[in-house]
């Protein structure tokens, strides 16, 4: 899951998506329900090269496709039951200037290129230092910042976080599922999770493929460049308990 700057009540519904793009860089795109009493920030640590650049991520408008992940679920549809007698089978840089901030559709974003770069974001989007103390596997990571307003009432539905960055290791597909909330990195924590991705060969035991190429059930041209339309998706749910830490595919 992602990190937040404030108190969340809730966070549900987590939708992420990831694919190698040019260059050794990487598209991934998220998506969440959540409920919280104040305006607050999501970030996302993203494994990108020491000493990256400042502009080094490049930020994806998926406003006018808030559908995505509904489209990426429609291609795995759910197996019909059989009519058979008997049950049914289960189912890096140094502190500067204020970092720039890019409007996202309905988001204001930031890159913050090394732990230290934190400091140069308003107090309210940061997660304590002390925290990332505890979280050494980050030292060299940029990170995704996404400022998020409460809301109005109830439960709020995002719609997709999109952005393509460069990675360190050129040869795994990140995604980022480490919870941080209230400043707490437990050892286990609740996932509520679908993940998909787009990959040059299979992922391991756990993932499924979709039955059709994505031009079958998703815009490739709404999503900005982020679906291969000729290239089968993958999808692997996490719902329940887990050890807290990252995927790599």
């Amino acid at each position: 899951m992602c990190c937040f700057s404030r108190p969340v009540q809730s966070v549900a519904d987590t939708n992420i998506f990831a694919r190698a793009s040019r260059d050794g860089r990487q598209f991934l795109a998220y998506q969440m329900k959540f409920r919280a009493g104040e305006d607050l920030a999501m970030i996302l640590p993203l494994p990108t090269p020491a000493r990256s650049a400042e502009d080094a991520v490049r930020f994806i408008n998926l406003e006018k496709y808030p559908e995505f992940f509904a489209d990426l679920k429609k291609g795995f549809p759910e197996p019909q039951p059989k009519a058979a007698k008997g049950d049914l089978p289960p189912s890096r840089s140094a502190p500067g200037g204020v970092l720039a901030v890019v409007e996202v559709g309905g988001f204001e974003a930031s890159f913050v290129p090394t732990v230290a770069d934190f400091a140069r974001l308003d107090a309210r989007y940061r997660i304590p230092a002390t925290t990332w103390d505890g979280l050494p596997q980050y030292r060299d990571f940029g990170f995704a910042v996404f400022r998020l307003r409460k809301p109005e009432r109830g439960e709020k539905k995002v719609h997709p976080m999109a952005f393509e960055f460069p990675r360190a290791d050129r040869g795994v597909l990140f995604l980022p599922t480490v919870h941080i909330h209230d400043g707490t990195v437990p050892a286990r924590a609740r996932f509520d999770h679908a993940l998909y991705c787009q990959a040059a060969e299979a992922p391991r035991a756990g993932w499924r493929e979709s039955p059709g190429l994505a031009n079958g059930f998703a815009d490739a041209r709404k999503a900005e460049g982020l679906l291969d339309p000729d290239g089968h998706v993958y999808l692997r749910e996490m719902r329940g308990q887990f050890d807290n830490r990252d995927v790599g595919v």
